[in-house]
């Protein structure tokens, strides 16, 4: 299987310049760039893409078990208890934060929930920019 490679030229004006008095002039460059190495993301950006992946799979299993006990969700259906159960594991830390005790099957706003989710929203914007700090 061949790869193709293209080379394409832009040309960049910059406005006209003025050198210690003398006449202006209008200075080009040439910048050549190769579409193959555009498709190839840099290795900090697809880090940057997992974390947020994983980071959004967390944060959407949090908003589904906040959704179904808002809905007060049967936990004797296996649906339920798999998302209860395996979100349990992200959100037990945030349970003691306010005076309330977890019951299913009763429509509830779980606060430690809505908390973890800002928690790891902004801990995954975190970790996902520190892959993409660039020195200047």
């Amino acid at each position: 299987m061949a790869t193709e490679h293209h080379t394409r030229k832009v040309t960049r004006s910059r406005p006209a310049e003025s050198v210690h008095g003398q006449e202006e002039r209008v200075v080009e460059e040439v910048v050549t760039t190769d579409d193959a190495s555009r498709d190839i993301a840099p290795a900090s950006h697809v880090g940057a893409r997992v974390v947020r992946f994983i980071g959004g799979a967390v944060i959407g299993l949090l908003t589904l078990r906040l959704v179904l006990a808002l809905l007060g969700a049967n936990r004797e259906n296996p649906f339920a208890a798999f998302v209860f159960d395996l979100s349990n594991v992200f959100v037990w830390p945030f349970f003691g934060l306010f005076a309330y005790e977890p019951t299913y099957g009763v429509s509830q706003l779980e606060l430690g929930t809505i908390v973890a989710i800002i928690v790891y929203a902004l801990i995954t914007s975190g970790v996902a920019r520190l892959f993409t700090i660039t020195r200047r």
